[in-house]
């Protein structure tokens, strides 16, 4: 079986996703996703100058494949590379596990479980909107649920100007102060509401010094947090001795993670619970497994990054890693199913069957997923960007 094209697909039916198409002289095609929110067009650009290198070549060698894509560039790695590798790596465990008539997550050793758990987002603009938001969940069927208040980056978001022309984001404004003296209310009023069982966990968005952060993890402590996420950014990675000296509040991160090399200072002083990567940003489904595998002794758990930005490509292969895994954790859901994504439903597939907090890939060969090309054609990119995000004083937010 050799290789004989590899097509980049980026489409816009709900937002922006670039999806990737590899075909073989055998007819079998695989799918693979590369989605990076805001950098597409970039992404997309690497697929196709490195798409020269792939052709005539075996789709079933992927880990030789994998490391020929990793360092042909000489200058490896990043979120582009790493993107546009995953989608290149996915696409050949597609069709690798069509070759086998398996789903991908049986070519990873089987199952681990009988479903991957999975968590929504609750929000409001007050603790008590939040307590009515995650009973909704609960109702739902979901076991796991972040809680967050005063939308992105929480009730720290002192105030928002408009965007100073067409097409750009507007600009947020994060007061530390306010956040920092509203998120422990928030959690008190939530266990007082919702008592000590449901499984909580809140997204701090990178916004603290290091100092703030351990203040904010000692403060959380009682309220017996499913896990404290992105308390620091990632470049501070040294600063979680400190907030593990001040709390036993579990600590996630690694959503913008894209190797292993971002993971092992963590794991190896065992200085966070969870890890947030996902295949499509760390090159694919062979490394994912890899980082997992790492995180294993260290008693390290996934919680796959999941939102919206994520496609239901990339969603699908988290669940076939996941569902194989030992130290699986939970996985960050996107209802790509829901109603008012029609549009994403003439494009792909829906990417599981989700029931009662879990969910359950395909048990199709490879992914069990498709792209329809003409579909996507009808739907082009739209100039997206990432928020913006200032201090209170106007300052860029940058610690």
């Amino acid at each position: 079986m050799r290789i004989t094209d590899v097509r980049v697909i980026v489409t816009c039916p709900t937002r922006n996703y670039v999806f990737v198409k590899i075909a073989t002289d055998e007819g079998i095609t695989g799918v693979g996703e590369g989605t990076l929110n805001g950098s597409e067009l970039a992404v997309a650009t690497a697929i196709e100058h490195v798409s020269e290198l792939l052709i005539g070549l075996d789709p079933m060698r992927t880990e030789d494949l994998w490391s020929l894509v990793y360092h042909w560039t000489y200058w490896r790695g990043g979120p582009i590379y790493m993107a546009a590798l995953a989608a290149i790596d996915i696409a050949l465990w597609d069709i690798k596990g069509k070759v086998a008539n398996l789903p991908i997550y049986q070519l990873l050793g089987g199952k681990a479980r009988d479903g991957v758990l999975t968590y929504g987002h609750a929000g409001g603009s007050s603790p008590e909107a939040v307590a009515e938001s995650v009973r909704g969940f609960q109702e739902r069927g979901f076991k796991v649920i972040r809680a967050q208040m005063g939308g992105y980056g929480g009730g720290g978001m002192s105030r928002q100007d408009p965007p100073h022309r067409s097409g750009v984001p507007g600009t947020s404004y994060f007061n530390a102060s306010a956040y920092l003296a509203e998120t422990p209310r928030l959690f008190e009023h939530l266990r007082t509401e919702l008592g000590p069982e449901v499984e909580l966990l809140h997204d701090v968005h990178e916004q603290l010094t290091p100092v703030e952060a351990a203040w904010l993890a000692k403060h959380l402590e009682p309220y017996r947090l499913f896990y404290l996420e992105d308390a620091l950014r990632p470049e501070h990675k040294e600063s979680f001795r400190l907030i593990r000296q001040a709390s036993t509040t579990p600590l996630a991160i690694g959503e913008i993670f894209t190797s292993r090399w971002d993971c092992l200072p963590l794991f190896q002083e065992q200085l966070i619970d969870y890890i947030r990567i996902k295949p499509i940003h760390v090159g694919g489904i062979t490394e994912a497994k890899k980082i997992m595998v790492l995180a294993e002794p260290y008693q390290i758990r996934s919680a796959f990054h999941g939102a919206a930005d994520i496609g239901p490509i990339g969603q699908a292969a988290s669940l076939h890693v996941q569902m194989a895994i030992p130290n699986s954790g939970v996985q960050e859901w996107s209802d790509f199913g829901a109603k008012g994504n029609e549009r994403l439903h003439e494009v792909t597939s829906e990417p599981c069957r989700w029931e009662d907090g879990y969910a359950h890939p395909h048990e199709k060969p490879g992914l069990g997923m498709d792209v329809n090309e003409a579909a996507a054609a009808k739907y082009p990119y739209r100039r997206a960007f990432m928020p913006i995000v200032r201090r209170a004083d106007g300052t860029m937010h940058v610690y």
